[in-house]
């Protein structure tokens, strides 16, 4: 069983949303189960179970584990694909995020098409290292830091994109015979809490330090709270050996 999986197919994202399947789901995920074994963790007849056990396993969710006999019936044991999924945005192709329609490294929103982006991205690196039979070469950060003020938070941010422009500069070589693109993703944020996110109707607190034309949610951490910063660096997916 993988940890994580993507989920690149709409019809098969609209299959872990129904809510019965994706409780179908998590309880597989924590070990192979029958239909019948399912039927009344879920309070759902056995034929009902079966009938969602085969749409998930249609769609690649989840996996024949083995068989076992139970009087004169063989019950199957099905069991997860992954222990958790992530919809891709390329399931909403038509609609998905594109932050390369506006650069506002102050807005949040653009923040979050390149968190879609990343989540595409390295589904589509994963799918394609796996038929390959490759490794894949990722690299990712992630921290915490809490900044006294506002203007501890600017100053970082100043010497952050500063280290990380001179090593783009030091390493680019777009020369480079045989060179490969890696994409470069930073992010800071605030640190989502326990209470703010169970009440997700609450107005989140405005940096009055924030530069103006500043994305109101980007500004919402106060000068005291956690920020999260997150590096990832990606690398694309390796050529499938020819068929011959």
């Amino acid at each position: 069983m993988l940890d994580v999986t993507v989920i690149e197919d709409a019809e098969a994202a609209a299959v872990s949303l129904d809510p019965i399947r994706a409780r179908l789901l998590a309880e597989l995920a924590a070990g192979p189960a029958s239909a019948a074994m399912l039927a009344g963790k879920v309070g759902l007849p056995r034929q009902k179970v079966n009938y969602h056990l085969k749409t998930l396993e249609r769609h690649g969710l989840v996996e024949l584990a083995g068989e076992r006999r139970k009087g004169n019936v063989t019950e199957r044991l099905m069991r997860a694909t992954a222990a958790s999924y992530v919809i891709s945005p390329l399931a909403l192709a038509a609609v998905q995020p594109d932050p390369d329609r506006f650069r506002d490294q102050l807005s949040a929103r653009w923040l979050l098409a390149l968190g879609a982006r990343l989540v595409r991205d390295v589904g589509s690196l994963i799918t394609g290292a796996a038929k390959a039979r490759k490794r894949l070469a990722t690299f990712a950060l992630d921290g915490e830091v809490t900044f006294a003020t506002a203007a501890d938070r600017a100053a970082f941010i100043e010497e952050l994109t500063q280290g990380v422009g001179a090593l783009i500069r030091k390493y680019h070589d777009g020369d480079a015979e045989g060179g490969r693109d890696h994409r470069i993703v930073v992010a800071v944020h605030p640190t989502v809490k326990p209470e703010s996110a169970s009440d997700p109707a609450a107005p989140p607190a405005i940096d009055p330090a924030a530069p103006s034309g500043a994305d109101p949610v980007t500004a919402a951490s106060s000068v005291t709270s956690s920020a999260t910063a997150a590096t990832a660096v990606t690398a694309p997916a390796p050529i499938p050996p020819a068929q011959g």
